[in-house]
């Protein structure tokens, strides 16, 4: 068993799988997000009436489904950032290629503890905060990505 337990969450690196033929290539910086959220798995139900029995209903799992994934961080332009230029060409010319993502906790040797793979994710929102001038807040983006599954590898 590991020393250190339970992993801290604030130790992570997010990595998108762009197509290497392709022309997007993942940045140094494309990795360093705030905060990952939306790695959940929710069963889907139905309710099934029994004939004659009216104290309770029968619930049956359906399938399960994923929810959206969050991402966010420091605001980049676009020409920085192979991930904001893959939302830019999705939101603007609505051409995108759906990628897979691999999400490392890592411990303090920078060593993947745990690894999630998301996979098929396509942007679905793409947000930039709000200015403020009475707050001295760093400008954040949020990426919002519907996917199909993900493991736990």
């Amino acid at each position: 068993m590991n020393s250190v337990y339970p992993p801290v969450g604030f130790h992570f690196k997010v990595e998108f799988l762009f197509d290497k033929k392709g022309s997007q290539q993942q940045a140094d910086n494309d990795v360093m997000f705030a905060s990952v959220s939306g790695l959940n798995y929710q069963m889907q139900t139905d309710s099934l009436r029994e004939g004659g029995e009216n104290r309770f209903e029968h619930t049956i799992p359906l399938r399960s489904k994923v929810t959206d994934l969050v991402l966010r961080r420091g605001i980049f332009k676009p020409k920085d950032s192979a991930i904001s230029q893959w939302c830019h060409e999705a939101f603007n010319n609505f051409t995108f290629t759906p990628v897979d993502l691999v999400i490392n906790l890592l411990n303090e040797k920078h060593e993947p503890l745990m690894t999630w793979k998301v996979h098929r994710a396509w942007p679905k929102g793409w947000k930039v905060a709000d200015f403020n001038a009475d707050k001295g807040e760093v400008v954040i983006e949020t990426f919002e990505l519907n996917y199909n599954y993900f493991t736990l590898e």
